[in-house]
């Protein structure tokens, strides 16, 4: 069993860096059995490997995943990248309650960002990445309202991402962004992708400036 160790409420005073809160929310439905889910798995490792070893990032990035896969699971509570001792590993199993599964996304980044106001520190603009290999088999036109007005209040960078046989035109309705298909299986590529994103909105001397990210051309498919 993996171990957390959780954000506790005095961590905002403990540790003062600027957060960015990145929240990953994960299609583990059954057909990302077998090679799909393992490299999914080895993707998410990963990436919080990369972060951990940006001193910097480390002390920013929070880190959270929700799953779909048949139901849908808080696998880890919004988490500091330097405080993640190990990562869950994900099965897949069960439908995509993809909708579901973002509602709570955007629950738990409203909820964090609120605590960053309150302690009194700052923030860069959270991120929310979905990953899908199908297509939402709950209500989810609601969610991708929801967090395509925060994309366009830019209140939230949505950043989805289609595996496989995915639906792209459904992705892209929770961003202002269309949604990138993945080349093949490049999790790993993809998540080390994120973690030079995350490393350079940490290293932004502003919270509110824009960030150039890398070009993603080493996972998506042209």
């Amino acid at each position: 069993m993996a171990t957390y160790r959780l954000n506790r409420d005095s961590d905002l005073i403990d540790n003062p860096s600027p957060r960015c809160a990145c929240m990953l929310v994960l299609d583990t439905s059954a057909s990302m059995f077998g090679p799909p889910i393992r490299e999914l798995n080895a993707g998410v490792q990963a990436f919080i490997s990369a972060i951990q070893e940006d001193d910097m990032a480390a002390c920013s990035v929070e880190l959270g995943v929700i799953t779909a896969g048949g139901k849908v699971t808080e696998q880890l509570p919004f988490t500091t990248a330097m405080d993640i001792s190990q990562c869950r590993q994900f099965t897949a199993a069960g439908l995509t309650p993809l909708g579901g599964a973002m509602e709570l996304a955007l629950d738990r980044l409203e909820e964090r960002t609120s605590a960053y106001r309150k302690a009194g520190v700052a923030y860069y603009q959270p991120w929310l990445v979905v990953i899908s290999d199908g297509v939402p088999t709950d209500q989810w036109q609601a969610a991708s309202v929801r967090a395509r007005t925060l994309a366009q209040q830019r209140k939230l960078v949505v950043m989805p991402v289609g595996v496989e046989e995915a639906d792209l035109e459904a992705l892209s309705a929770f961003s202002t962004r269309p949604a990138k298909r993945l080349d093949g299986l490049k999790f790993r590529e993809f998540f080390l992708w994120l973690s030079a994103s995350m490393s350079r909105v940490s290293a932004s001397s502003s919270t509110t400036d824009q960030v150039k990210l890398p070009p993603t051309d080493s996972w998506d498919s042209i």
